[in-house]
């Protein structure tokens, strides 16, 4: 897929998930409140962070799509991340309160059974979310967006979530009424987990980390081209959907300028075709 299709596929995947969070959010939380289930209400919560979410990943989706300028020589593609990171903080403040005020219910005994029909509202968003989360998953591979795989992953523990909150008003309805508000508070632990995870994987790719095995396994196609006598560093960087590589070759030092310039040419290629590489910077140096 081109560069100038990736991020409009990616758009439709955020604007799916804001449709179908949207829906998901307001069922849960009427039938939360209408049939008094705390994990119900926590399940909607959590889906309201999606919603703020996904806009944040929208709005970075459009400032990547920004060519390079002066003051940005590599694009505004970082831009996508940035938006995974504060969609990581608006996950983390809800988790926080629902967690809080799952505690202060169990702490004080505030406990009821609420209606089944809360679990039947649940399963039914756990399925609607397999579904999304699939969708967008497939997304995510097909156009390289980090911020698009960070809501598919968002998008299956949010089905996880709901499941947990079926079993939880389940268990509550047979006589245990206080696993309503502890499956709230578990709901919120998984919420900031997901936060937290997001968040790392954001930070890892803004502070220039790369994932080892793709540097392996780049360094074995690159050493496998004619010519090629050694690699001697390679180091990759990513911005956004686009990863750059930066690498230092050894030739033969009897080797001519326009024989070096084609093994560069080729090296070039290969990563660009077979990895998905936009942009190749290679050094050449005398064996």
């Amino acid at each position: 897929m081109s560069e100038a299709k990736k991020l409009p596929a990616a758009d439709i995947g955020a604007w799916l998930s804001i449709g179908v969070y949207l829906v998901l959010s307001a069922v849960k939380l009427a039938a939360g409140y209408g049939f008094e289930s705390k994990a119900l209400q926590a399940d909607g919560f959590n889906n309201t962070t999606d919603i703020l979410a996904s806009l944040a990943v929208l709005i970075g989706l459009r400032i990547a799509r920004k060519p390079p300028d002066s003051d940005h020589r590599y694009g505004h593609t970082r831009a996508e991340t940035v938006a995974s990171m504060v969609a990581s903080f608006i996950m983390a403040a809800v988790g926080l309160e629902v967690l809080i005020d799952g505690i202060k219910k169990l702490w004080n005994g505030e406990t009821t059974s609420p209606d089944l029909a809360a679990a039947v509202v649940a399963a039914i968003a756990a399925a609607v979310m397999f579904l999304l989360a699939r969708y967008n998953r497939r997304l995510a591979d097909r156009t390289g967006s980090h911020a698009m795989k960070a809501v598919a992953a968002d998008n299956r523990s949010d089905a996880l979530v709901s499941i947990g909150t079926v079993a939880g008003i389940l268990l509550s309805v047979l006589g245990l009424s206080w696993l309503d508000a502890a499956t709230a508070v578990l709901v919120a632990v998984l919420i900031c987990k997901t936060a937290w995870d997001i968040f790392a994987e954001a930070t890892h790719m803004l502070t220039d980390g790369f994932d080892k095995s793709d540097l392996d396994r780049y360094k074995v196609a690159v050493s496998a081209v004619e010519g090629v006598e050694r690699v001697k560093d390679i180091k990759g960087r990513n911005h956004g959907q686009r990863v750059f590589v930066d690498l230092t070759i050894e030739v033969d030092q009897e080797m001519s300028v326009l024989d070096s310039h084609a093994i560069a040419e080729s090296i070039e290629r290969q990563l660009r075709e077979k990895y998905r590489v936009d942009q190749v910077h290679v050094h050449i140096e005398p064996h």
